[in-house]
């Protein structure tokens, strides 16, 4: 990586998510599809349809591109709104609301990328969840950009470095794709049995 490389915005949600995964598909450039992502990816091809329209006194547009010289970031919008003179994201995701807050972190970093874009401090974004039909108001807090600002440099020191995270298991390998892959339950099973030497 040299300083003309960008991150994708989507990556801090894959870091935060698990830095191992994020690893797999960042550096070892592997990816496989289940039944979660082939129903984002559905849904993202739906949302994706390019264009701007007026709802009520709501202007959207879709899949435009964002970017941040500051941070190195890119990466596509899943929607833009603009009403009441504030602008904002939406990150649409297929399931529901979960435990974790990787997916705040994305919103965070497309309000990074429209503050520059546009000069404007955005202050809010939105999370729709297409299994609950619900949006989640996503605070752009201080401490939600200095959480995303510090998930930035640890992606571009693991793309500088390629260094693999350890993998560890939890709840959250249940639903990733990259779980045969990765396999780190017995990753943790290799490290006991080599503590134990």
């Amino acid at each position: 990586m040299n300083d003309s490389d960008y991150i994708s915005i989507a990556s801090l949600n894959q870091y935060s998510y698990c830095a191992h995964r994020c690893w797999r598909m960042s550096c070892a450039g592997e990816f496989t599809d289940n039944q979660y992502t082939i129903e984002g990816t559905s849904l993202h091809d739906r949302v994706h349809t390019m264009g701007e329209i007026n709802r009520d006194e709501t202007w959207q547009v879709r899949a435009i591109w964002l970017k941040s010289e500051r941070y190195k970031l890119i990466g596509k919008s899943d929607l833009i709104e603009s009403a009441d003179g504030e602008i904002y994201p939406v990150e649409y995701k297929r399931g529901r609301k979960g435990e974790w807050d990787n997916d705040e972190l994305q919103v965070c970093a497309q309000a990074l990328c429209l503050e520059e874009m546009t000069g404007k401090t955005i202050a809010t974004g939105y999370v729709y969840y297409a299994q609950s039909h619900q949006r989640q108001l996503v605070d752009i807090s201080e401490g939600l950009r200095q959480e995303a600002i510090a998930t930035i440099t640890a992606i571009q020191f693991l793309l500088q470095t390629g260094t693999m995270p350890r993998p560890n298991y939890s709840k959250r390998c249940q639903g990733c794709s990259l779980y045969q892959q990765c396999l780190p339950q017995a990753a943790e099973k290799v490290l006991r049995y080599q503590e134990a030497n």
